[in-house]
C-alpha cells in the first residue's frame, strides 16, 4: 500500500504534494499518479513581489478580484463532459433489509448475493478515501438497510476519519427500525444527516406498505433524533415519504403538519419504476397535484431558495419550524445539477439511478490482494507499508489511505463518469427499460446477476426455485449448491399453477397452492399477476337453539349491548387484520368492507331468505343470524380470505354475545358465495360464470 506521496524523502521537499485538514488533491496533482500510485512534486510559481506601501496620500487600490481561472480546480476524474462536478458519493453497505417496502423490491425479495461478492469493511474504506481525496465532501451510507450490518459503527468511525482529508458530511438512509438503538454511537462517529424513509404515520397502512411490523421502533427512532438535536447534536434530519395514489396520498397533509414543531424537512417523492415494483402512471402523484392538495389545507404555503445541487424543490408553511420538499424525479427531473455517484454492495459504480451501465470497481481494488477480498489481516498490513512511507509527517498532513492501484481506479471511475447521459430517460421510457429493483441500487445485491440476460435476471428474482424461495419456504439454501443453472435460475413463478408430468403431454397435475416442491409452507407469488378489481362475498349463520334470543338481539336486550352494531364492526376490524391471523395470506390495500346480519324469526314475519347464495344450513328453518361478509380491492390477489374471515369474527362476535342465553347454538355454513376478478373471472356459488 502507498500513498499519494513522494517517497524520495521522508518529509516531501518543498511543492510536494501535501494534505492538509479539509483540502482535497487538487486535479492538477492527482493526474500524475503513476500506476504505482505515487504523485510527483510539482514546480512552485515564484512568489510575485510584495505591493509598493500604501501611504496616506497614495489612494488604496481596489481588492483584486480572484479570477475563475484562479479557483481551485475540481478533479477532472469526477467531472463530466456536462460539467457536472461529483462530489456526493452513495455506497451501499449491505443488500438486507428487515422491511419489504411496495416500491422497493419484489414481494419475495431478492436473492441474496455471495458473500465474497459483497465490499469488504476494508474495501468500502479504501474507495471512500479515493473518492474524498478527489474531492467528494459528502458520503452517505445506504442499502438495504444499513443499521443491520453487524460492523456499521466502526464503519462510520472509519470513514468519519476521513473529515482531515476534506469530508464535510457523512449521512445514512435508514427505515429507523433500529436506528434508536446504534444513533448516539453513530454520532459519535461523525453522523451529520439522517434521511428516515417513512411512508405513512398510520401503524397499519405501515404494515400494509413494508408488509411487516414495527412502526412504534420507527417512532422511537425519531423521538431519539429530536432529543440528539436538543442536545446539541446537529443531526440534519428528513423524513422521505413515497406517495402511491389511492394508498398513502390522504396522508400528505398530516405529514406537512409535523413541520409544525419540528426541526424536520419532511420530502414527498413522486413514485419511481423499477424491477419487480409494477409502476404505472395512474399510481403516480406529480408534485403539481401534491402542492395542490397541501394548498388547500395550507395556503400560505410558499417556495424557499435551495442548494442548486438539491434534489428537492423546499416549501414552508409561513410559522412553521419545519420544511417540505418534492423530490420530482419523474415529471420534473434534475439531471442538468446531478452532482451523485453511487457504489453499490457488490462494488459496482452505477452514475445515474435510472441507467443500467455500471462498472466493477470491487476486482480492481482486489488486485492489490491476488483477486481476493481484502480482510481486515490484509488491510493492517496496507495501513503498516503506508505508515512507514510518511511516518515523518505530523499527522494533519497526512494523506488518506489510498490503494497502491489507485491510478488505475481512477482512470476506470474517470471514464464511466465522462459516459454520463445529459439526463435519463422520461415517463414513457423508464417504465420499459430494465434496472435493478430499488433494493438492488444502493443494496449490494446482483452480483450472480452480472452476466445474466434481463429476462433471466428478472426470472430469478421471482423464481420459488431461487436461494431466497428456499428462505422463505424453511429450506436450507445451501441445498441448491448442485442444481444445475437451468434449474436454479427458473422462470416459474408461482407453484400454485399446475404442473406438467415428466411425460411430454401428460396431464397437468393440481397442486397446493401454498406448498413449495419439499413440502414446505410458503406465500404465493403475486408478483407476475396484474392488478385488477376483485371481490368476495362469503356467508355463515348462527343458529339458537333458545328461540328467545332472536327477539332479545330484536329489541337490543341482552347484557352485553347491541349485538348487530357490534358484530358488524368486529367483522370489519377483522378484514383489515386477515394477514395478521392467517400466515400466508397478503396483506392487500382493501378498499371496501361491508357486514350485513339478518335476524331470522320464523315467528316474525316468516323466514327471510339470505339472497345469493342462500342462508345458513337448514333451508331458512330454525331462529338464527344469516352473515353476508362482502369485501373488494384493487390489487393482485383475491379477497376471499378476508370476506371469510370476517363472516366468521362476526358469527364468533355473535356467540359471545348471546352465549349466556343459549350455549347450544351453533355457526355453520361458512364458504364464499361469490368471486370476481382475476384470471378466473366471475365465480358463484353452485355455478362458474364467465
Amino acid at each position: 500500500m502507498r500513498m499519494l506521496a513522494s517517497t524520495s524523502a521522508r518529509r516531501p521537499p518543498a511543492g510536494a504534494l501535501r494534505i492538509s485538514r479539509g483540502r482535497r488533491i487538487p486535479f492538477a496533482q492527482t493526474r500524475l499518479i503513476s500506476t504505482t500510485g505515487l504523485a510527483q512534486p510539482q514546480p512552485r510559481e515564484p512568489a510575485a513581489p510584495p505591493p509598493p506601501p500604501h501611504s496616506a496620500t497614495t489612494p488604496r487600490p481596489p481588492p483584486r478580484r480572484r479570477l475563475p481561472m484562479e479557483a481551485k480546480p475540481f478533479s477532472d476524474f469526477l467531472t463530466d463532459t456536462h460539467h457536472r462536478q461529483h462530489d456526493y458519493l452513495r455506497i451501499s453497505v449491505t443488500e438486507k433489509c428487515n422491511l419489504r417496502c411496495l416500491y422497493c423490491m419484489p414481494e419475495e425479495g431478492v436473492p441474496l448475493s455471495p458473500p465474497r461478492e459483497l465490499l469488504t469493511t476494508p474495501e468500502i474504506v479504501l474507495i471512500s478515501g479515493l473518492f474524498v481525496s478527489q474531492g467528494v465532501t459528502k458520503i452517505r451510507l445506504t442499502g438495504g438497510e444499513p443499521t443491520v450490518r453487524r460492523d456499521i459503527v466502526p464503519l462510520m468511525q472509519q470513514i468519519g476519519a476521513l473529515r482531515a482529508h476534506g469530508l464535510r458530511e457523512l449521512c445514512l438512509t435508514t427505515n429507523g427500525l433500529s436506528l434508536h438503538r446504534k444513533l448516539e454511537a453513530m454520532v459519535e462517529a461523525g453522523l451529520t444527516g439522517v434521511n428516515l424513509s417513512l411512508d405513512t404515520l398510520d401503524p397499519w397502512q405501515f404494515q400494509l406498505m413494508t408488509r411487516r411490523q414495527g412502526f412504534g421502533a420507527v417512532q422511537k427512532s425519531i423521538d431519539r433524533i429530536f432529543e440528539l438535536n436538543r442536545a446539541g447534536a446537529g443531526i440534519r434530519f428528513k423524513i422521505n415519504c413515497v406517495v402511491m395514489r389511492g394508498l398513502n396520498d390522504r396522508e400528505m397533509v398530516s405529514f406537512v403538519d409535523m413541520t409544525r414543531d419540528k426541526d424536520v424537512e419532511v420530502r414527498f417523492i413522486e413514485y419511481m419504476p423499477f424491477d419487480g415494483n409494477r409502476w404505472s402512471e395512474n399510481k403516480m402523484l406529480g408534485y403539481r397535484e401534491m402542492l395542490d392538495v397541501i394548498r388547500e389545507a395550507h395556503p400560505a404555503l410558499r417556495e424557499v431558495p435551495g442548494h442548486r445541487n438539491d434534489t428537492s424543490k423546499t416549501y414552508q408553511v409561513p410559522g412553521f419550524r419545519g420544511r417540505v420538499g418534492f423530490i420530482t424525479s419523474m415529471t420534473h427531473n434534475f439531471c442538468g445539477t446531478c452532482n451523485r455517484l453511487r457504489v453499490t454492495g457488490d462494488g459496482n459504480l452505477k452514475v445515474c439511478l435510472f441507467g443500467n451501465a455500471e462498472v466493477s470497481l470491487r476486482d480492481i481494488v482486489r488486485k492489490v490482494n491476488g483477486g481476493e477480498p481484502i480482510g481486515e489481516e490484509a488491510f493492517e498490513a496496507l495501513k503498516r507499508t503506508a505508515m512507514e512511507e510518511v511516518r515523518d509527517l505530523p499527522p494533519s498532513e497526512r494523506p488518506p489511505l489510498l490503494a497502491p492501484n489507485s491510478r488505475e481506479l481512477l482512470e476506470v471511475i474517470g471514464m464511466a463518469v465522462k459516459r454520463k447521459k445529459a439526463k435519463h430517460a422520461g415517463i414513457g421510457e423508464l417504465e420499459h427499460m430494465k434496472n435493478r429493483p430499488m433494493i438492488l441500487i444502493d443494496p449490494e445485491t446482483a452480483g450472480r446477476h452480472r452476466n445474466l440476460s434481463p429476462t433471466s435476471r428478472y426470472s430469478s428474482y421471482l423464481s420459488p426455485s431461487t436461494p431466497w424461495g428456499s428462505l422463505v419456504a424453511g429450506i436450507n439454501p445451501s441445498t441448491y449448491a448442485t442444481r444445475p443453472l437451468a434449474r436454479l435460475f427458473s422462470t416459474t413463478s408461482n407453484l400454485a399453477q399446475t404442473t406438467k408430468e415428466d411425460d411430454e403431454g401428460a396431464r397437468p397435475r393440481k397442486r397446493l397452492t401454498h406448498v413449495s416442491t419439499s413440502g414446505s409452507a410458503h406465500m404465493v407469488s403475486v408478483s407476475d399477476k396484474a392488478p385488477t378489481r376483485r371481490l368476495a362475498v362469503a356467508r355463515c349463520s348462527v343458529r339458537f337453539s333458545d328461540a328467545s334470543v332472536t327477539a332479545l338481539v330484536r329489541e337490543n336486550q341482552l347484557a352485553k349491548g347491541d349485538v348487530l352494531a357490534v358484530a358488524r364492526v368486529a367483522g370489519i376490524m377483522a378484514a383489515k387484520r386477515t394477514p395478521d391471523l392467517i400466515p400466508l395470506c397478503h396483506p392487500i390495500a382493501i378498499s371496501h368492507v361491508s357486514v350485513e346480519l339478518d335476524v331470522v324469526d320464523p315467528g316474525v314475519g316468516g323466514d327471510r331468505p339470505g339472497g345469493e347464495g342462500g342462508g345458513g344450513g337448514g333451508g331458512g328453518q330454525g331462529y338464527r343470524i344469516d352473515i353476508a361478509a362482502t369485501v373488494s380491492c384493487e390489487g393482485k390477489t383475491g379477497v376471499e380470505m378476508e370476506a371469510l374471515t370476517a363472516a366468521s369474527t362476526t358469527a364468533l362476535t355473535v356467540y359471545d354475545m348471546c352465549k349466556a342465553v343459549d350455549k347450544s347454538m351453533v355457526i355453520e355454513g361458512l364458504r364464499v358465495v361469490l368471486k370476481e376478478g382475476g384470471k378466473s373471472g366471475r365465480w358463484v356459488e353452485g355455478a362458474n360464470v364467465g
